[in-house]
This record gives C-alpha cells, sequence and structure tokens, in this order.
C-alpha cells in the first residue's frame, strides 16, 4: 500500500478513489447500496481540477485547508444523519442535536460496556483525522501534477464549470429556477449547504419559540382542574408507539393484551377511553415527549427543551400545584443529577436511588416497571396526605435494549427487589441479541407487552379507589425496530366514568384499542386540553409555538 500511495502513476488515481467515496458516502440507510458508486458526484473534478490548476503557493496552501476542512466536515455530517436516521428517523441538526452525542455514548456504555464505547468513542474521534488525513493528501498528490500554462488555464475552467453545475444542482433541488440541469449530483454541496441553511433557521426559530413560551394564557388562572376529585397519574409508557396497534408483527400480541386488560377494568367498574397522539421525536429522546406534554409546546429538539426549562413558563405541573396538587415526578432511570426537575413544577422527585430497589439491574435498565409501581404506592400513594396528587411516572422496562424483559409477579410478593434477581441475570446479553435485528424486534415486542399488563395490572389494582390515570407513549421505536416510520403514539385514559367521559377532545374512542383509521392530536396540545376538559369554568384557547 506504501508503495501505490508513492507511484507517481497511481497517486493521482488512489487520490480520486478517496474523494470520490467520501463524495459518494450516503446519509441515510436506504442510500446504502452498491448503486451509490454509480453516482456521478460534480464537485470531484470542480475539486481536483481546482487544487491542480491553483493549489500553487500561498492562495493555493489556504484553498486546500479550506477543502480540507468542508469535505471532512460534511463527511461527519453525513455519518451523523446517517445514525440519527437510524435511530430518530430524521437528520442531524448541528445546533439542536450536539448534546445527544454524550446520551449516545451513555447508551452505548449501557449495551456494550464503558469500557468498550470509550474505545468506540475514541476510535471515531481517530478516524475523523484518518479521514481529514487522507482528503489533505489526495488533494497534495493534485497540486504536485505539472501540467504547462494552457492545460492549467483548461483545467481552471473545466473546474469552474463543474463548480456551477455544482451550484445549479442545489439550485434545481431547491427549486431556484435554475437555466440547466446538470448531468450528475452535487449531494455533497448540498449537505454542506443544508446544514448551513438549518443552523440559520434553527437559531430564528428558536428566537421566536422564547417568545411564545413566555405567552401563557393561562398563567394566573383561578379554578383550574376543579373537577378532579383524586389523584391523578401520567403514565409515560417507555417505547409505546403506534406500532403496536397498527403492525402485525406486534399487534396480534399488544391488541390481546390490551383487550384482556380492558375486560378485566371493565368488570372492575372503571371506564376507558383511548386515542393517538403525534410525539414530537421517536426513536428516543423521551424527555422531550415529557416536556412538549408538560409545557403544551412543541419541543423536538435539545435546544428547545432547554429553552422551555428557563423560559419561566407554566408546565402542567405547576398549574396542578396552583390548582392544590401536591406534585410528583417518579422517574426510575434518572441516576445521576437531575437539576432541571426544579424548573418542572415537581414538589417532589423521586429518582432511582429514592426508590428503594436493591436488586440486580436489567442491564441499562434501573429495575422493573412493576417494582416502580409498587415504590410509587409505598412512598407517596399509601401516605396520609391533605391534599390529592399530581404524578408523572415514566416506565422503563421497554426501554433499549428490551433484554432480558421482566415477568409479573403477584403484587404482594414485591419486598426490596431482590426477587427479581433471578429475572435481571436470565436470557442473552444485549451484545448478542443485536447482532440480529429479528431478536431485536422480538424483545422489544415483549418488552412493550410487559409494559402494557404492568400498567393495566397497576390500574385494576387500584379499582376500589381509582386514581385518573393517563397513560400514554413517550415516542415510536426506531424505523428498524417498529417497522414503522411514524411518530403516533397511543394514550389512554382509565378512572371513574365521570371522569374519562370528559376527555374527548385527546381521546375520543371508548376501551383500550382506538381504531386504525384514527387521526392524531398533537401532544403540545395536550396540557391546554387537559386543563380544559377539568376544568369548569371556560378557559382561553392555548398559545403553540411553531
Amino acid at each position: 500500500m506504501k508503495g501505490v500511495l508513492r507511484h507517481p502513476a497511481l497517486m493521482p488515481l488512489v487520490a480520486v478513489a478517496i474523494v470520490f467515496l467520501l463524495l459518494v458516502q450516503p446519509n441515510y440507510p436506504d442510500a446504502l447500496t452498491w448503486r451509490a458508486l454509480l453516482l456521478f458526484p460534480l464537485e470531484l473534478p470542480a475539486i481536483l481540477l481546482a487544487m491542480a490548476a491553483f493549489g500553487r503557493g500561498r492562495g493555493g496552501l489556504m484553498l486546500r485547508v479550506a477543502i480540507t476542512l468542508a469535505l471532512t466536515a460534511v463527511t461527519v455530517l453525513k455519518t451523523a444523519d446517517f445514525a440519527m436516521f437510524t435511530a430518530l428517523s430524521r437528520g442531524f441538526n448541528p445546533v439542536a442535536d450536539l448534546p445527544l452525542i454524550a446520551a449516545g455514548v451513555h447508551l452505548l456504555a449501557g449495551a456494550i460496556g464503558i469500557f468498550a464505547a470509550i474505545l468506540v468513542a475514541c476510535a471515531a474521534v481517530a478516524l475523523v483525522g484518518v479521514i481529514a488525513a487522507l482528503v489533505w493528501w489526495a488533494l497534495g498528490v493534485w497540486t504536485r501534477i505539472t501540467m504547462p500554462p494552457l492545460a492549467r488555464n483548461l483545467a481552471a475552467m473545466v473546474a469552474l464549470l463543474f463548480a456551477s453545475a455544482s451550484v445549479a444542482d442545489i439550485g434545481a433541488v431547491k427549486g431556484w429556477g435554475v437555466p440547466f440541469d446538470p448531468p450528475g449530483s452535487a449531494f455533497t454541496a448540498r449537505i454542506g449547504v443544508d446544514r448551513a441553511q438549518l443552523i440559520r433557521t434553527t437559531l430564528a426559530e428558536l428566537a421566536v419559540f422564547r417568545t411564545t413560551a413566555a405567552l401563557d394564557p393561562y398563567a394566573g388562572q383561578t379554578g383550574l382542574l376543579d373537577l378532579i376529585d383524586r389523584d391523578v397519574i401520567v403514565v409515560f409508557v417507555e417505547s409505546y408507539g403506534r406500532t403496536s396497534i397498527d403492525t402485525p408483527f406486534y399487534n396480534d400480541l399488544h391488541r390481546a393484551t390490551l383487550a384482556v386488560g380492558e375486560a378485566r377494568l371493565r368488570a372492575s367498574g372503571l371506564a376507558m377511553a383511548s386515542g393517538y397522539l403525534g410525539s414530537p421525536t421517536s426513536g428516543g429522546q423521551s424527555w422531550l415527549a415529557h416536556s412538549t406534554f408538560a409545557n403544551g409546546l412543541w419541543i423536538n429538539a435539545q435546544i428547545r427543551y432547554r429553552a422551555a426549562l428557563v423560559s419561566g413558563r407554566h408546565t402542567l405541573f405547576h398549574l396542578a400545584q396552583e390548582a392544590g396538587f401536591e406534585t410528583a415526578a417518579v422517574m426510575p432511570q434518572i441516576t445521576m443529577d437531575w437539576p432541571e426537575a426544579d424548573f418542572m413544577g415537581f414538589d417532589r422527585v423521586f429518582a432511582a436511588k429514592d426508590l428503594g430497589y436493591k436488586g440486580l439491574p436489567f442491564n441499562w435498565i434501573e429495575m422493573p416497571d412493576q417494582f416502580t409501581f409498587a415504590a410509587l404506592d409505598r412512598l407517596l400513594l399509601d401516605q396520609p396526605a391533605t391534599r390529592p396528587r399530581f404524578v408523572q411516572l415514566a416506565t422503563g422496562s421497554s426501554h433499549a435494549p428490551w433484554v432480558p424483559v421482566p415477568q409479573m409477579i403477584d403484587w404482594g410478593d414485591i419486598g426490596d427487589g431482590t426477587e427479581f434477581n433471578e429475572m435481571a441475570s436470565a436470557g442473552d446479553t444485549p451484545k448478542e441479541v443485536w447482532r440480529d435485528p429479528e431478536r431485536v424486534r422480538a424483545q422489544y415486542r415483549l418488552a412493550i407487552d410487559y409494559a402494557l399488563q404492568n400498567v393495566l395490572s397497576y390500574a385494576a389494582l387500584h379499582a376500589e379507589n381509582p386514581p385518573l390515570m393517563i397513560i400514554l407513549g413517550d415516542h415510536q421505536a426506531a424505523g428498524f425496530v417498529a417497522l414503522d416510520e411514524g411518530r403516533d403514539v397511543p394514550i389512554h385514559v382509565i378512572g371513574p366514568a365521570n371522569l374519562v367521559a370528559r376527555v374527548k377532545g385527546f381521546a375520543p374512542f371508548e376501551g383500550l384499542i382506538p381504531p386504525v383509521s384514527a387521526g392524531s392530536v398533537p401532544m403540545d396540545q395536550m396540557r391546554d386540553l387537559v386543563l380544559q376538559a377539568f376544568t369548569s369554568t371556560p378557559l382561553p384557547k392555548g398559545v403553540t409555538a411553531p
């Protein structure tokens, strides 16, 4: 290989191959086929001929540095796009998604171990350096090609021609009304332009979002939620998406579990209603859904999440506090400091360390959902109180990697969590399961079914004095797992008939299984819809951010 890189006849060809492969690198999974090698990137002759024509001298050095940095950066962006499309069914936003890098390393550590995750992270950084070095070398090869002045001028003209064709291709895709359709594709340049525009648009949208977040017609309202005479539990079921109702691979099991639960709850005298919500995220970032629900704002990126936290906006839990409820968050997957909770309206927060679990973790999952619900009763709902509670609980057992999946036990057998140890150490490791997408889907199917069994069993356990339970998915699983790229999630309301009858604005269908053909309500409408449903006096319409 070293000899090839130094062979005067082969070096330019190797340099062409390096730049070509980076330019045709796909940025989303469906494009990862051999057909990508048949693309003609318009940037290729523009870059290499420009280096041959202008690469000497100080100006050429600056051009070489600029192209190396730009091509390396876009290569990293395409890789980030590929990862985001795989996990979250969308591209990478350089402004909003930078915090996800740390979250991704944390998730990877849970799946393959912290040492292996650190090695992967270090290898990724080293790979960026290697790519930059290869681009620098490839461009340098073309700067050293000897050409007479006439050929050099011709190379400059052809480079300019292909640069113009690249701009025309970008314009054709974006509808700029360009005069001709170039014979190739400036795919990589388009991504660079798209990301530059996305950064500008994101910053502008954030300014509008901050202004809108401060406009809250419910701040200072009195009499809110006065129709609720009991505890309220908002349950976010991790990774529970519409695919459980629609997709044959999942809906045979999940519909059956819902049907059995519905019959049991109906026999216990409880009413039920269901529907669909449109989640702001898919594949992950549960906190964006939690925040969208609570704030009544469309929070689909980390930058909006941060802006909402510091905006002074009254969440549903702030408003419940003002209405006389004790508010709490039960978050079994929170294992580190969570300073954001101070801005969310919770009187009390029960993180993983507060729930009393002494058993083994289920790999990345701290504790099974059944223990979490039992801890909710033990630490909060069974304690004497002078006012009703308004609680957010986020489940964990249906979070990736879905290995192993717990089993339901008798509620009376739940102690300090060690009774789950045998389950926690059973089955294959995530590393073994995640080698096969079919096994991943099978585990996900079982994990969601366990989550549904658990929450429905808990509702039945409290049928004599039922809380009002609002149960919803936070987001759908990644597309390759869910077998569906949609973002809708089911919502179920369980409780006394007089309260359930008031939720037609967001759960219009009786029972636990909404029809496949039903539309969805955007999740950012939920704060206001809950307030309107359970307040006796008319309320103003809410304000939502774009």
